[in-house]
C-alpha cells in the first residue's frame, strides 16, 4: 500500500499544483469566469483516466495464465520507463514550472479560442498524471486490488490537502526538496518493479519452454514460508517488496536488472537536482 500511496500522492500533487497555478493566475488577470472551463477539463480527464484503468483490468481478466505473465512483465517495464521519464522531467524542468504555466495560460486566455484552449490545457495536465498513475499502479493492482485502491485513495486525499494548504492556507513547503526525496523513493520502487518485470518475463519464457541458463538460476533463496510475515507476500515483507523489490527468492536476471537500474538512476537524479539547486 505504501508504494501505491507514494505514486498517487506524487502524481496527484503535480496535477493539483499546476491546476492551482492556473486557477490563481486567472484570478490575477481578472478572468475568474474562465475558471469553470478548468473544471470541465479536470472532470473529462478523470473520466477518461478511470475508463482506461477499468479497460486494463478487464483486458487482463480475459487473458490466459501464460499471457498474463507477459502482460504483467510488459506493464512493469512500461511503468518503469514512464516513472523514470517523469522523475527526469521534474528534476530538469520542474524549477520553472510556474512561469511556464502562467505564460501558457496568458496566451490561451487572450486568444479567440480561450474556452477550448483552457479545457484542453487542463485535460492534458490531469490526464497525463492520471495515465501515468494507471501505468505505475497496474502491476500492483493485478496482485492486490484492495490494498492498491486504499493506497491510491489515501495518496489522492493527502495530495489534495497539501495543494489546498499551499495555495489557500499559505502553508510553507519546500517543493523542490519534497520532489527530490520522493524521486529517491520512486527510484527504489522503480528498481523493484524492473526486477519484478524480469521475474515475470522469466516465468513466461519457462511456460513456453525457453530456458535462460544461469540467469534463470536463483541468486539466493531465504527459504521463508509463505505464511511468515517476512515473506514478500506477508504483512511486513510486502511493504519492503513494494518499496525495495524485496523477495525471498530471486533469479540472477532479476538481481542484475534491479541493481543496474538503481546504479544508473540514483547518480543521475541526485546530480540533476544538485544542478537545479545551484542555478
Amino acid at each position: 500500500m505504501l508504494g501505491q500511496y507514494l505514486i498517487t500522492l506524487r502524481e496527484t500533487l503535480e496535477a493539483a499544483l499546476i491546476t492551482a497555478i492556473i486557477l490563481s493566475y486567472l484570478n490575477r488577470i481578472n478572468k475568474p469566469s474562465l475558471k469553470r472551463y478548468i473544471w470541465y477539463g479536470i472532470f473529462l480527464a478523470i473520466i477518461i483516466s478511470f475508463s482506461l484503468g477499468v479497460g486494463v483490468w478487464f483486458t487482463y481478466g480475459t487473458l490466459s495464465k501464460t499471457s498474463r505473465l507477459l502482460f504483467e512483465s510488459l506493464a512493469a517495464f512500461i511503468a518503469v520507463a514512464v516513472l523514470l521519464s517523469m522523475i527526469y522531467w521534474m528534476a530538469t524542468k520542474g524549477r520553472g514550472i510556474r512561469e511556464k504555466t502562467e505564460k501558457r495560460v496568458q496566451h490561451i486566455a487572450s486568444s479567440p479560442s480561450a474556452i477550448i484552449g483552457l479545457i484542453s490545457l487542463e485535460f492534458l495536465v490531469v490526464f497525463r498524471e492520471g495515465f501515468e498513475t494507471i501505468l505505475f499502479i497496474t502491476p500492483f493492482l493485478l496482485n492486490d486490488m484492495i490494498m492498491t485502491v486504499i493506497g491510491m485513495f489515501l495518496g489522492f486525499l493527502t495530495a489534495i490537502l497539501l495543494a489546498y494548504g499551499i495555495f489557500v492556507v499559505g502553508m510553507k513547503i519546500n517543493l523542490q526538496r519534497f520532489f527530490y526525496f520522493t524521486s529517491i523513493l520512486l527510484i527504489m520502487l522503480a528498481g523493484g518493479l524492473a526486477g519484478y518485470g524480469m521475474h515475470e518475463l522469466l516465468e513466461y519464457w519457462r511456460e513456453n519452454g525457453f530456458e535462460a541458463g544461469w540467469l534463470n538460476e536463483p541468486a539466493y533463496d531465504m527459504n521463508i514460508p509463505a505464511d511468515n510475515p517476512f515473506h514478500h507476500k506477508g504483512i511486513i515483507g510486502s511493504i519492503f517488496a513494494v518499496m525495495f523489490g524485496y523477495t525471498v527468492r530471486a533469479e540472477w536476471a532479476r538481481i542484475i536488472v534491479h541493481l543496474t537500474l538503481l546504479a544508473i538512476a540514483f547518480p543521475f537524479v541526485i546530480l540533476a537536482y544538485k544542478k537545479q539547486t545551484k542555478e
